[in-house]
């Protein structure tokens, strides 16, 4: 027999912060990059009715000994048909010296909790420390988690916001008003008007074309491309890609998986061997910002560590703080 802890949403918030969570993929990204984690390609599952996504993601981390998966879905007409979410997530955890089934945690908010932080993460290592205005390209799920991931690294005074609607940016404007996260908030119009102003810009959308122009970026601008995660979707112009220094999660996912990087590629402007790992610099085996007008990027499209690495942390959390159900198998 075994106990499985069950956590709901509000438990893992109530478990976890976000300069938590910051920390703890930093390090599971340290030990992906040193060779201390073994996570393979996602299986990815796709129906044409739904024009939907379904990845099954697992992972082990050696050196904090985490054993999961995730199982993430992503169905872009659930608000229309249904009334429903488009991202849906469960997070397996499982011991990694038995196999017993552990924790079974509601994977949606840590899946938004955990890019978030991996912006964080990435943003720590690259951008200028005197960065004091965030971008924030797209108002969805993800976009509240990456400006309090950045405000929680750098000293932000001010955030953009840039929607196509207005109606979902005001009810972004309203969640970081409300939750404290920035001191100051403006809706702006176009990314043109945004980027001439930011010092760090996240990209948090899935648009299958870029979302501002490569001329708009400052030098010593820092962009986290979270948003686009198949190669068909591309955030970020080729021509900013190829200038900038490009820091990924993992390079056998991002690679196989990033349109903004695969296109940038096709069009003769980055080579894949110069791409470095988000584990390497923040270990110092690879280089980071090189100086105050450097134009860094970080490329995600989200890694199983990140996810198991951030339920053990809420399990750990919630053992200790009570919280959850236990069901016994």
């Amino acid at each position: 027999m075994s106990v499985l802890r069950i956590l709901s949403a509000e438990d893992v918030r109530r478990a976890v912060t976000m300069p938590m969570a910051i920390d703890t993929v930093a390090d599971a990204f340290v030990q992906l990059s040193a060779g201390q984690a073994t996570v393979p390609l996602r299986a990815h599952l796709q129906q044409s009715a739904h024009e939907s996504h379904t990845f099954v993601m697992p992972a082990v981390l050696e050196a904090s000994g985490g054993l999961g998966l995730k199982v993430v879905s992503v169905f872009p007409h659930n608000a229309a048909r249904h009334g429903l979410p488009a991202i849906h997530a469960l997070v397996i955890l499982l011991d990694a010296a038995t196999g017993q089934p552990a924790a079974a945690l509601d994977g949606t908010l840590l899946t938004a909790l955990r890019t978030g932080a991996a912006s964080g993460a990435a943003t720590r290592a690259l951008a200028r420390a005197d960065s004091r205005v965030l971008a924030i390209i797209g108002a969805g799920a993800q976009a509240p988690h990456q400006v309090e991931a950045v405000c929680a690294v750098r000293p932000i005074e001010r955030v953009l916001i840039v929607n196509r609607g207005r109606e979902r940016a005001e009810r972004l404007a309203a969640l970081l008003h409300a939750r404290g996260m920035a001191p100051a908030v403006e809706i702006v119009a176009s990314a043109t008007e945004a980027l001439a102003r930011a010092d760090i810009v996240c990209c948090a959308t899935s648009s299958p074309v870029p979302v501002f122009a490569d001329a708009d970026v400052r030098p010593g601008t820092h962009i986290n491309g979270v948003g686009s995660f198949t190669p068909r979707m591309v955030e970020v112009p080729p021509e900013t890609v190829g200038r900038a220094h490009v820091v990924v999660d993992q390079q056998a996912a991002a690679w196989a998986e990033a349109g903004d990087l695969q296109y940038a590629r096709d069009l003769g402007l980055l080579d894949e061997a110069r791409t470095v790992e988000l584990g390497a610099v923040i270990s110092g085996m690879a280089p980071g910002r090189a100086g105050d007008n450097q134009i860094t990027f970080f490329k995600s499209v989200g890694n199983a560590v990140q996810d198991v690495s951030v339920a053990q942390l809420a399990l750990r959390q919630a053992e200790r703080l009570g919280l959850g159900v236990e069901v016994t198998l």
